[in-house]
């Protein structure tokens, strides 16, 4: 189903930013949410999706559940803080003590505030899932719907849609095509 501020002419004015939208997708195993993560920062990096954050969440055979953050938020954030120390250091006459500066105030930054999905949020979901499996967690913003589906079709009947923000129309769409396959398959096995 299109969306709607994907038809428009070159004319338009741009379409405003919609909300983020929280999406949960189960797995029967660990590694597929890692794959399909992987599409998704393909799919960022071809313009056809904004992802916002995208975590991974795995249960092991022993029940014990790990969040694979997307972006390590304290070494990111350090380099970030080390770059910009670099910057002011350059200004100051003194970039060895701008980076190491700019590197700490990062990592403290990183280390001190979490941003996008809750981990308490997370990490309580994934206490639900059976040891052996896992869940993608991503803020989806802007997407282009027809590009997306098409290639999300190779995850057709292997997840299922767990939680979501979007809108119905869209889950619906989401659900058909993620967990359609599946659906088919269990009622073709339910007949005589």
């Amino acid at each position: 189903m299109p969306h709607r501020y994907d038809h428009r002419d070159e004319s338009s004015p741009p379409a405003p930013r919609e909300c983020d939208r929280l999406v949960v997708i189960g797995f029967n195993d660990e590694s597929l949410a890692f794959g399909l993560r992987d599409v998704l920062c393909e799919l960022e990096e071809e313009s056809v999706i904004e992802v916002g954050d995208a975590v991974v969440a795995t249960r092991n055979a022993n029940g014990k559940v790990r969040l694979h953050q997307s972006i390590p938020l304290i070494s990111g954030r350090a380099a970030l803080g080390a770059f910009g120390g670099l910057l002011m250091g350059m200004l100051l006459l003194n970039p060895l003590f701008g980076v190491v500066a700019g590197a700490a105030a990062g990592a403290a930054a990183g280390a001190l505030g979490d941003v996008g999905i809750d981990d308490a949020f997370m990490k309580s979901l994934g206490e639900t899932l059976i040891p052996g499996s896992s869940a993608l967690f991503v803020i989806v913003r802007n997407t282009k719907p027809e590009q997306l589906l098409e290639r999300l079709q190779p995850f057709a009947g292997r997840c299922k849609v767990l939680q979501s923000t979007m809108s119905p129309e869209n889950e619906t769409i989401l659900r058909n095509l993620l967990e359609g396959a599946l659906h088919q398959a269990q009622s073709t096995e339910s007949k005589p």
